[in-house]
C-alpha cells in the first residue's frame, strides 16, 4: 500500500490539512459518523465542544483500531460543527486533531458549519476513510 498526501505549489496551502491523497493499494474503510457518545451511548461533554471533539476523536480511534488500523492509516475526515460553536472554541478542534494525526502529512480534511446535527446536544460529528494494508 502507498499512501501519498500532498499540497501542490498550484493549490492554496492551508494548515492543518492536505489537499490530495493518493492511494494506491490497501483496504479502503469507510467510518460512519462518529459522535460524542461512549460505549454507554451516553452524551459525553454536553455543552463542551473541546470535551465532545475528543470523544468523537476517542471513537473514530476505536473504529480505526476494530479494522485493523490507527490513525496512520487515515487519510479523509469530514468534520460537521454546529453554527453555534464560535472560532474561539473550534481552535479545541485543532489542538484535539494534531494529538491524533500526523500533522507532517495530515489527512484530507473538510470542516463544515451546519444549524443543528441529528441529535439535540451535539456540537460536532465527524466521518472519515482510511486505508490499511490488505
Amino acid at each position: 500500500m502507498t499512501v501519498t498526501f500532498s499540497n501542490p505549489r498550484t493549490m492554496p496551502r492551508r494548515a492543518g490539512y492536505s489537499q490530495i491523497c493518493e492511494v494506491t493499494g490497501g483496504k479502503l474503510v469507510l467510518i460512519a459518523g462518529q459522535v460524542p457518545h461512549d460505549t454507554d451511548d451516553k452524551l459525553v461533554g454536553e455543552n463542551d465542544f473541546a470535551a465532545q471533539v475528543e470523544q468523537v476523536f476517542r471513537n473514530l480511534d476505536a473504529a480505526l483500531k476494530a479494522a485493523g488500523g490507527s490513525f496512520r492509516n487515515l487519510v479523509k475526515i469530514n468534520n460537521y460543527c454546529v453554527a453555534s460553536v464560535t472560532p474561539e472554541q473550534r481552535t479545541a478542534f485543532q489542538k484535539v486533531r494534531d494529538r491524533y494525526v500526523n500533522t507532517a502529512a495530515p489527512p484530507v480534511s473538510t470542516f463544515i458549519f451546519v444549524s443543528r446535527l441529528a441529535q439535540p446536544g451535539w456540537l460536532f460529528e465527524m466521518d472519515a476513510m482510511a486505508v490499511i494494508d490488505g
